[in-house]
């Protein structure tokens, strides 16, 4: 599969077509932009779904280079923040798999209020679940690549 097919999908159409809150409903209940429409600087709500210990966020897209496939954004607002943290941003940057479909590399970093600290063990199962709702999307996307 080639990741132009997964960059074209993943951030203009799932967003658009609110694909991600059918193709992970316990984790997302619906996707909406605010603001914009995905350039840099749209908003989006993003209402979590009954199995996420969070009601909703925020998230203001940074950056979009379609050309180097990363997508940079950052959650501003909600319960997700745990009232100790200002934002987090993420940088995504995906890139071809041998093996097929896509390999994502995400960086994050958090801005927080005050002296609280993220421990690693949070920050790491957070990437984790991440990863496992990217890697259903992915493998959606695949099966149904000729529906996009």
């Amino acid at each position: 599969m080639n990741l132009r097919l997964l960059q074209q999908s993943h951030r203009q159409r799932c967003s658009r077509l609110n694909l991600i809150p059918k193709i992970v409903p316990q984790a997302f209940k619906s996707v909406e932009y605010i603001e914009g429409n995905g350039e840099p600087g749209s908003t989006k709500k993003v209402t979590f779904g009954e199995e996420s210990q969070f009601n909703y966020m925020k998230q203001k897209v940074e950056a979009l280079d379609k050309e180097n496939c990363v997508y940079i954004y950052s959650v501003i607002e909600g319960d997700a923040l745990m009232n100790k943290l200002e934002k987090i941003t993420y940088e995504t940057k995906l890139e071809d798999s041998l093996a097929g479909g896509s390999i994502s590399k995400t960086t994050c970093k958090y801005y927080t209020v005050g002296d609280f600290e993220l421990k690693e063990e949070g920050i790491k199962a957070g990437k984790e679940k991440a990863l496992r709702i990217f890697k259903a999307i992915e493998v959606h996307l695949l099966a149904n690549s000729d529906a996009y």
